[in-house]
């Protein structure tokens, strides 16, 4: 049974957003459920009122966390401070994310508790080509999701952890590959390797206001939207060749797609869930 949840919400410079999701949560899914908020670089004056952790070295003040960096920093915390076991997923967010008036973290929940084999789900998106996927059967196993809000089970987690010197480069994510682009292909590919599914359900739906990035990319201190893309596919093509000698998007997805299609090999009960 899943018992506990722990969220956690990355902020630079945009208390109002961070402070909005921390409340909706709250209210929705406040039971049984802890939220965590990192910051991660932001200025003094800009910092949300329910912050737990504040990030403020020179290098972090400068560039910032991006997702797998700070995800990084803030589940390691949660580690070092011996309150790691408590939670039986972690509920990982951008604070430009929306969600549904309506509990989802307690649906995320129950779904996990029906699928043991799940070891990363994502709510949909209205603005998704796979909502069309998730009509009949609302939750499917799949080999790509996107990244801005994602359950991971513990159980999972503790399979391709760093143990031996984790730091925020290392913990989960691979923080060298800093704007985060084919972090969601490798995360799934270690889900479905280490014998674990990743999926999309449509029961909840969160959405990705991009607005802020195109509107007030000054403040959170990035590049404007379509630099910050370009330097991302940039940033991103040049880690995949040098960590795994691919040359292309599409080799990464068919190393993925590999790992999916041999868990079902190994899992045929499951083919149901097969998209």
């Amino acid at each position: 049974m899943i018992k506990k949840i722990a969220t956690i919400i990355l902020n630079r410079n945009l208390p109002e957003p961070t402070n909005s999701l921390y409340e909706h949560i709250k209210l929705y899914d406040g039971k049984e459920n802890d939220i965590y908020i990192l910051e991660a670089g932001s200025d003094e004056n800009l910092i949300s009122k329910y912050a737990n952790w504040v990030a403020d070295t020179p290098q972090i003040k400068k560039e910032g966390l991006r997702y797998g960096r700070g995800m990084n920093y803030a589940l390691l915390k949660l580690w070092e401070e011996n309150i790691w076991s408590d939670y039986d997923a972690f509920f990982l967010l951008t604070n430009d994310t929306e969600l549904s008036q309506e509990p989802t973290i307690n649906k995320l929940k129950q779904i996990l508790e029906k699928h043991k084999r799940i070891g990363i789900l994502s709510p949909c998106s209205s603005k998704w080509g796979e909502k069309y996927l998730l009509k009949k059967q609302k939750t499917k196993y799949f080999w790509f999701i996107h990244n801005h809000a994602l359950l991971l089970r513990r159980d999972f987690l503790e399979e391709i952890m760093e143990k031996d010197n984790p730091n925020y480069f290392n913990f989960i994510f691979d923080g060298n590959n800093f704007r985060g682009c084919f972090t969601n292909h490798e995360l799934i590919a270690k889900a479905y390797a280490n014998d674990w599914s990743a999926a999309i359900t449509s029961e909840v739906f969160a959405e990705h206001n991009e607005s802020y990035l195109l509107n007030k990319n000054d403040l959170i201190k990035t590049e404007s939207y379509h630099l910050n893309m370009q330097l991302y596919l940039e940033e991103g093509f040049k880690w995949l060749k040098q960590k795994y000698g691919f040359n292309s998007h599409w080799a990464m997805q068919q190393y993925v797609k590999s790992f999916y299609e041999n868990f079902f090999e190994f899992h045929p009960e499951l083919l149901n869930y097969k998209i």
